[in-house]
Formats: C-alpha cells, sequence, structure tokens
C-alpha cells in the first residue's frame, strides 16, 4: 500500500486545491486520480467546447436577424466538421498540456483509473492500494439517463460524447429541457439541424422564472419544435430512423419523434456508486450526493468534497470557488463558511438568459419584496437592438433595499447580470448604489439600472408576466397547426 498526505479525486477543480497546497508544503505527497480526460468536465466536456461552438452559432443567429435591418446576409456554407474538430483539439490540447504538467511534477502521482474506497481513507485504484491522510472528493458528476424502454439498443449521445461528432445530424430529437439540452438544441438547430424538445415539465430551464422560461420557449420555438409536458416513454428504430415515443403528460396521447439521432440532457448524475464513498463513512443523500457541512468538510474529519460531487449548483465558477473554502479549511487551518446566496449563472443561447439570487417566489417566502422589471426596448440600446420582449427582472428587500435577485433574458445578459451580482457582494447588498453610480448612456447595462428604477409591489407585474405567458401559448399553437398540417 502506498501513503500520500493528500488524494485528490477528479483533475477540475481539484487542482485548484491541490496547487494551492504544493506551494504552500511543497514536501506534499499527492496521489490524484482521474478516469476521464484530464482537466475535468468542464474543459473537456463542458463548459469550454460547448460555448466555442455556441459562438459560431451566434453568428449564424445574428446574420439571420439582419433584414429586420434590411440588410441581405446569407450564410452560404457551414463547415460543421471543421468547428467540431476545432473545439475538441483545442480543449484537448489543453488537456495534454495539463497532464504533462501533472506528471512532471515529481510530488504527484497519476492515476488514470477508477478509484474506489475500500476501507478507512484508503483507496483501490486500478491494481493498487492507496491511503490518504487528507483526501477531496471532486468526483464530477455524469448524464442521468432515464429507464426509457428501448434506449440503449437505440444508442444515443450525451454530453460525454457530442464533442466527438464531426457530421451534422439532419434531424435530432433531445430529451430534456434544461440548459444543457437547450444549448446544444440551440447550436444544431443554428448549423441546419430539425431539432425537437421533449421535456416532461411543463416549462423549459424550470429553474429559471417563468416569464424567463416562457420568453426563451417562445423565441427557441422560432427554429426548434420544442415539446413540453411530453414524457419519453420508448424508443424504437422504424425504417433506419431513431423513433422516440413520447406521452403528453396532460392529454395522454402518445406522439412519435423520428430523428437521425438522440440526444439525453435529462439531468446529472452522481458518481458516489462508482467511487462508494460510504466505505470510508461518507455519507451521501438518497441520490448519492454527498453530504457536507458549511465547511465543505464531509461527514468523515479530513475529507471534503465540492463541485458537482455535493448536488448542489453544477457550475465551474461555483466549483472554482468552493475549491478556494476547501483549501482554506483543509489546509490553511481557517474555519470559512461557504456562502451560496449570490451565485450567478447564464444559459449561452439566444437570447441569453442569466440569473443570480432567488426568485420572486422564493423571495416571496421570507421577505417583504419589491419588483422591477425594465424591456430591453425601454432604454435607448434596446431600442437600435429592435429587442422587442427581452426584458431584466430585480427582486430587493422592501425595507432595506438589499438585493435578492436578478434575473435577464436578451443580449449581453451574461455579462449585464454582474451588476447585480457584484453590488450582492458588498456589504449589505443594497440597491443603492445603482441610484448614485453613472451608467454609461445608451449601454446595455441600462436595462438593469432602470428594472431597479421601477420597483413596485409584486401584484402590479401581473399584466406583463400574462403577455410573455400569451407569447409562448401563441408559439404552442402555431406548433400544433404545423403538426395538423403534415
Amino acid at each position: 500500500m502506498r501513503y500520500y498526505d493528500v488524494i485528490a479525486f477528479g483533475t477540475g477543480s481539484a487542482m485548484n486545491i491541490v496547487a494551492e497546497a504544493i506551494s504552500m508544503n511543497p514536501d506534499l505527497r499527492v496521489a490524484v486520480i482521474e478516469n476521464g480526460p484530464i482537466g475535468g468536465i468542464c474543459l473537456t466536456r463542458g463548459c469550454i467546447p460547448s460555448k466555442m461552438l455556441l459562438y459560431p452559432a451566434e453568428i449564424v443567429h445574428t446574420s439571420r436577424q439582419a433584414n429586420r435591418f434590411w440588410m441581405d446576409i446569407q450564410v452560404k456554407k457551414i463547415d460543421f466538421a471543421r468547428i467540431m474538430e476545432w473545439a475538441y483539439e483545442d480543449v484537448m490540447g489543453e488537456s495534454r498540456t495539463i497532464e504533462e504538467n501533472i506528471r512532471g511534477d515529481p510530488r504527484i502521482d497519476l492515476y488514470q483509473t477508477t478509484g474506489e474506497f475500500v476501507d478507512e481513507y484508503t483507496v483501490k485504484s486500478g491494481d493498487e492500494l492507496i491511503r490518504g491522510d487528507k483526501i477531496l472528493l471532486c468526483t464530477g458528476s455524469r448524464p442521468l439517463i432515464p429507464p426509457i424502454p428501448g434506449l440503449e439498443e437505440v444508442g444515443y449521445i450525451t454530453n460525454e460524447n457530442f464533442f466527438k461528432l464531426r457530421r451534422l445530424p439532419r434531424s435530432v430529437a433531445i430529451i430534456g429541457g434544461g440548459y444543457i439540452a437547450m444549448e446544444l438544441g440551440f447550436f444544431l438547430a443554428m448549423m441546419g439541424s430539425r431539432v425537437t424538445v421533449l421535456e416532461m415539465l411543463p416549462r423549459v430551464v424550470s429553474t429559471e422564472e417563468p416569464e424567463i422560461s416562457h420568453l426563451l420557449e417562445y423565441e427557441l420555438g422560432e427554429f426548434m419544435d420544442i415539446r413540453v409536458n411530453h414524457r419519453v416513454v420508448e424508443a424504437r428504430r422504424k425504417n433506419g430512423m431513431k423513433v422516440l415515443v413520447a406521452e403528453d403528460m396532460k392529454s395522454r396521447e402518445t406522439v412519435e419523434v423520428e430523428a437521425d439521432e438522440i440526444i439525453v440532457a435529462a439531468g446529472r448524475k452522481s458518481n458516489s456508486d462508482i467511487t462508494k464513498p460510504e466505505k470510508t463513512g461518507v455519507r451521501t443523500d438518497r441520490d448519492g450526493w454527498i453530504m457536507v457541512d458549511e465547511y465543505l468538510e464531509t461527514t468523515k474529519p479530513n475529507i471534503w468534497a465540492c463541485g458537482d460531487a455535493i448536488g448542489k449548483y453544477m457550475f465551474k465558477h461555483v466549483a472554482n470557488y468552493e475549491s478556494q473554502i476547501v483549501f482554506y479549511n483543509a489546509f490553511h487551518g481557517r474555519k470559512v463558511k461557504v456562502d451560496y446566496s449570490a451565485v450567478p449563472h447564464a444559459i449561452f443561447v439566444q437570447p441569453e438568459v442569466a440569473a443570480v439570487g432567488v426568485g420572486e417566489e422564493e423571495a416571496r417566502r421570507g421577505h417583504d419584496i419589491l419588483v422591477g422589471y425594465c424591456p430591453y426596448k425601454d432604454t435607448a440600446k434596446g431600442l437600435a437592438m429592435k429587442s422587442e420582449h427581452h426584458f431584466a427582472k430585480v427582486i430587493v428587500e422592501k425595507d432595506t433595499f438589499r438585493i435578492l435577485g436578478a434575473h435577464a433574458i436578451g443580449p449581453y445578459a451574461s455579462s449585464m447580470i454582474h451588476e447585480a451580482v457584484m453590488l450582492m457582494y458588498t456589504r449589505d447588498g443594497s440597491a443603492m448604489p445603482v441610484f448614485w453610480g453613472m451608467h454609461i448612456h445608451p449601454a446595455v447595462n441600462e436595462v438593469i439600472e432602470r428594472a431597479f428604477y421601477d420597483l413596485r409591489e409584486p401584484e402590479e407585474w401581473e399584466g406583463f408576466k400574462e403577455h410573455l405567458a400569451a407569447l409562448v401559448e401563441e408559439r404552442r399553437r402555431e406548433r400544433r397547426l404545423k403538426v395538423q398540417a403534415r
């Protein structure tokens, strides 16, 4: 058996902790275990390659809007294979560099295999047993594959192998309507695929504000067939095509969707069934996510976890933040609590979606609140962009003006949301600096500014919400008519 000061599972955010720990104590002996591409999910099969693909998709989308400005712009050719190769080879080159750096450090032993706990602080890695004084469980997650009869036999793609595609499928059916489904579906639609999204819940990206979900479905529904309230119950082959049978959750009628390829984007699954942390005394919840305290320590002393492994906020920026907390608490002798009060995220489709903090429903449960909206078109920049329906929404505590949440859908939302994010990280989290400060005119950030300028009682915005709900119902009616026409 080999003994180490530290055993780290994963080569994503775990390496942030390892690098800091080694710089502080050059005598540390570290084992790093990785059963996938070096660099972790974000680099090799998540955030980075997907955003590299989404930028070309954004260019295509922008070209489609040109006729609104009296321009005739056509995309005559898209080299799908080159785009895919560019994204994949770029990130895998970075992956190889990280691997070389790890292997070149005499203090680190890299185990490119699956690690499984077999005893107290003891891991079986390949054919070897290793033991660590401190253990970092940054074990990530993997695609959740729903138990749909026939799906395994028919075959499907997930984010694990999507980036190896080199031929554009003429048609794609996507199981799921979350962030990954929307981004991959948008990309393929812009590349020229006929995309159908099957989501069993009443809304796509259901964790967003309802009005955000409604507008996103309305706008993406222009070039994707989005069917909410549809649960996939069977997969089979028919005439050389893959077929998904979906049940309408309201009418109980079934529909068949034929496609050249199926993508499963139905959520994420814990890897604890592989690593078996319970054998060393680490507790998991009923879904296998590792349980941690407010310091990110597990139920076993000297074993910490962060990132997807704890099942809270599955974003790379959150994992990086959590890795700092783990480093301070595990190696620096500090007791730093994790703070999730201002966790931002974005969906990189067109229109972009971004949010930070809580939504209106959650905010109402513990606070008297005011809510502000501003349509992009009510600002000079939004008017220039002919942004018809996009908007920002802010939620503040009524008495203190403390920002509880902010949400946006429209151009540059992922950047614009940081105006609220940074204010939420100030001592009192107040919106007052928005009123005191100057905003560049005319810039898109004025949308956030003016949302704060129009704070009202939540009930006063019901008409605005009903308008957005009506838009999506109009889009769904158009889709039903098209289906009937076929």
